[in-house]
Protein backbone atom coordinates (compact mmCIF):
# COMPACT_ATOMS: atom_id res chain seq x y z
CA UNK A 1 0.00 0.00 0.00
CA UNK A 2 1.36 3.45 -0.60
CA UNK A 3 0.93 6.71 0.49
CA UNK A 4 0.15 8.87 -2.47
CA UNK A 5 -1.58 11.91 -1.69
CA UNK A 6 -4.68 12.57 -3.22
CA UNK A 7 -4.86 15.59 -5.28
CA UNK A 8 -7.76 18.07 -3.03
CA UNK A 9 -10.72 19.34 -4.37
CA UNK A 10 -10.16 23.39 -4.70
CA UNK A 11 -13.14 25.26 -3.72
CA UNK A 12 -14.19 28.29 -5.17
CA UNK A 13 -15.76 30.35 -2.61
CA UNK A 14 -15.23 33.55 -2.94
CA UNK A 15 -15.68 35.99 -0.39
CA UNK A 16 -16.17 39.49 -2.19
CA UNK A 17 -18.39 40.79 -4.50
CA UNK A 18 -16.83 40.68 -8.23
CA UNK A 19 -17.19 44.26 -9.99
CA UNK A 20 -16.37 45.47 -14.01
CA UNK A 21 -12.87 47.92 -13.76
CA UNK A 22 -14.92 50.35 -15.96
CA UNK A 23 -17.89 50.96 -13.17
CA UNK A 24 -15.42 52.34 -11.04
CA UNK A 25 -15.28 55.93 -10.00
CA UNK A 26 -11.27 56.53 -10.14
CA UNK A 27 -11.20 59.97 -8.97
CA UNK A 28 -10.53 61.26 -5.59
CA UNK A 29 -13.67 63.34 -4.69
CA UNK A 30 -13.64 64.27 -1.06
CA UNK A 31 -16.57 65.77 1.25
CA UNK A 32 -15.24 69.20 -0.04
CA UNK A 33 -14.71 68.67 -3.31
CA UNK A 34 -17.15 71.26 -4.68
CA UNK A 35 -15.44 74.31 -2.90
CA UNK A 36 -11.82 72.80 -3.93
CA UNK A 37 -12.75 73.15 -7.79
CA UNK A 38 -13.87 76.09 -6.98
CA UNK A 39 -10.91 77.47 -5.91
CA UNK A 40 -8.98 75.61 -8.67
CA UNK A 41 -11.36 77.18 -10.95
CA UNK A 42 -10.70 80.61 -9.52
CA UNK A 43 -7.18 79.98 -9.40
CA UNK A 44 -6.97 79.59 -13.30
CA UNK A 45 -8.53 82.73 -14.60
CA UNK A 46 -6.34 84.50 -11.37
CA UNK A 47 -4.53 87.72 -12.49
CA UNK A 48 -0.49 87.39 -12.29
CA UNK A 49 0.42 89.44 -9.21
CA UNK A 50 -2.74 88.16 -6.83
CA UNK A 51 -3.91 86.12 -4.56
CA UNK A 52 -7.45 84.84 -3.50
CA UNK A 53 -8.13 85.58 -0.20
CA UNK A 54 -10.65 82.87 1.21
CA UNK A 55 -12.03 83.86 4.73
CA UNK A 56 -11.51 80.18 7.05
CA UNK A 57 -15.42 81.61 8.60
CA UNK A 58 -16.89 80.92 4.96
CA UNK A 59 -15.59 77.31 4.31
CA UNK A 60 -17.18 75.35 6.66
CA UNK A 61 -16.09 72.80 8.97
CA UNK A 62 -12.24 72.45 6.77
CA UNK A 63 -9.91 73.51 9.13
CA UNK A 64 -6.61 74.99 7.07
CA UNK A 65 -4.38 72.05 7.17
CA UNK A 66 -7.28 70.43 5.51
CA UNK A 67 -8.06 72.54 3.13
CA UNK A 68 -4.31 73.57 1.96
CA UNK A 69 -3.84 70.27 1.44
CA UNK A 70 -6.84 69.82 -0.82
CA UNK A 71 -6.21 72.98 -2.75
CA UNK A 72 -2.59 71.91 -3.16
CA UNK A 73 -4.05 68.48 -4.46
CA UNK A 74 -6.37 69.34 -6.58
CA UNK A 75 -3.77 72.53 -8.13
CA UNK A 76 -1.49 69.94 -8.92
CA UNK A 77 -3.73 67.97 -10.88
CA UNK A 78 -4.29 70.97 -12.98
CA UNK A 79 -1.36 71.59 -13.76
CA UNK A 80 -1.10 74.64 -11.62
CA UNK A 81 1.79 75.56 -9.05
CA UNK A 82 0.63 77.66 -6.05
CA UNK A 83 1.69 79.17 -3.01
CA UNK A 84 -0.21 79.58 0.02
CA UNK A 85 -0.12 81.56 3.31
CA UNK A 86 -2.56 82.02 6.01
CA UNK A 87 -2.93 84.48 9.29
CA UNK A 88 -5.88 85.66 11.22
CA UNK A 89 -9.08 83.48 9.81
CA UNK A 90 -7.86 84.38 5.93
CA UNK A 91 -5.82 81.67 3.78
CA UNK A 92 -4.63 83.29 0.74
CA UNK A 93 -3.59 81.31 -2.61
CA UNK A 94 -1.91 82.09 -5.79
CA UNK A 95 -0.07 80.79 -8.50
CA UNK A 96 3.39 80.69 -9.15
CA UNK A 97 5.54 80.56 -12.37
CA UNK A 98 6.22 77.41 -13.95
CA UNK A 99 9.85 76.27 -12.90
Amino acid sequence: MTNELKPKKLRSVAKYRRVEIADLKTGRHGKHHDLVQGIVQELMTLRPGSALEIPLADVGDVGLPNLRSAVHRAATSSGLQIETVANDGTFYVWTTNSK
